[in-house]
């Protein structure tokens, strides 16, 4: 499963549909429930809805707005996210299945509040089995036009009845995964003194930074993006900075490396000259290929797996549904300490790396819920 949850796919070539169809139906990382194929002439809108186990309750995941190569890559992406929010939903404690939309285009191009709307038809037309929130290419505001046509949305602005912003409590979700880590490690569940180099200071990053520096830790950042640890170093001048994450990840006594920017951050090239103990961040699909997990676990490396510990925001937009109480949410998310020490105390049982490991409990709550029905 680690390796379905990031960043967009690339397929091309005349078997592309083929490919996707054996997906589907007949790979491992198939068997998915129902693929909605949608499409609003008027708008222009094509999107692709997949919804992968709903044996814990209605599919819960985010609408990725991407220009992709071709119809069968949008479709293969759709496949694998929704695939990874069954894992993450599950591990979250959450009584959702796991679900994903992608609509095609750029957003920056083809955008429009009529083809939002149109989605938001084809989402409600579903009567509840998904439930859709932001992602790559949608924001708040895009998810207060979708609800205007179906009630099953979530990521909405507070004005309009939501939570908002979901970077706080993903940042805070983190947080409590490098907590669990120190505990395993090292016997204590704080940062104090530990060096934590954090790549990426978005809006996920820059929260966790705060978090970490609370507690005690020295932080060294880096960012593609100048003015993001600018606005850190700003605030924080105490803060190191590393020149990118090449240098990030050699840094020289290194406890903790936190991805908090793309995908495929842990690969054959970054592994072997990783100086950190523990990696725990809030990228999603932080193994570049299976496989990865076994090099972090032969060298000595604790893996926190990212959609254990990101998890923070899918809790909240899921609290939405109820009535957004933030207290109750930020409870939910402490419970991410617990969650990965269960991981990594069935790792070390079953002699396999914490990211095998979150999927056989994930894949056991799912089996469960089903055998109930």
């Amino acid at each position: 499963m680690t390796d379905v949850t990031g960043d967009p796919v690339t397929i091309s070539g005349a078997s592309a549909a083929s490919d996707v169809l054996h997906t589907l139906f007949h790979s491992d990382q198939g068997g998915h429930e129902q693929v909605v194929l949608c499409q609003d002439r008027a708008s222009g809108l094509k999107a692709v809805i997949a919804l992968h186990n709903t044996a814990l309750g209605p599919a819960l995941g985010g609408t990725r707005f991407y220009p992709y190569a071709s119809e069968a890559a949008a479709v293969a992406d759709a496949l694998n996210l929704a695939r990874g929010m069954s894992y993450k939903n599950a591990m979250a404690g959450l009584d959702h299945g796991g679900g994903k939309a992608v609509i095609i285009g750029d957003p920056d191009v083809v955008k429009s509040e009529q083809l939002l709307l149109a989605y938001g038809r084809f989402v409600a037309s579903l009567g509840g089995r998904y439930v859709t929130a932001c992602d790559v290419g949608t924001y708040v505001a895009d998810m207060d036009v979708v609800a205007r046509e179906c009630r099953w949305t979530t990521g909405r602005s507070p004005e309009n009845g939501g939570a908002g912003d979901s970077s706080v409590l993903t940042a805070y979700g983190v947080f409590q995964g490098m907590r669990a880590s120190a505990q395993h490690l090292w016997g204590d569940p704080t940062l104090r003194g530990r060096k934590v180099g954090i790549a990426g200071v978005g809006k996920v990053g820059r929260h966790l930074v705060e978090h970490l520096l609370s507690d005690g830790a020295e932080v060294v950042v880096t960012d593609v993006r100048p003015e993001s640890v600018r606005h850190i170093t700003e605030q924080h001048p105490g803060v190191a900075v590393a020149a990118d994450t090449e240098a990030l990840i050699r840094v020289e006594g290194l406890d903790i490396y936190a991805p908090c920017a793309l995908g495929g951050a842990l690969d054959d090239d970054s592994v072997p000259v990783l100086t950190a103990k523990v990696v725990c961040g809030a990228a999603n699909n932080q193994l570049a290929h299976p496989g990865v997990e076994k090099d972090l676990a032969d060298r000595g490396i604790l893996y926190a797996p990212d959609y254990v510990v990101n998890a923070g925001g899918v809790i909240q937009v899921a609290d939405e549904l109820h009535g957004f109480d933030f207290d109750r949410c930020k409870a939910k998310a402490s419970k991410i300490f617990d969650t990965t020490l269960s991981i990594f105390a069935r790792a070390k049982v079953d002699g396999i790396p914490p990211a095998a490991a979150a999927d056989r409990i994930a894949e056991q709550r799912m089996a469960e819920a089903r055998s109930r029905h």
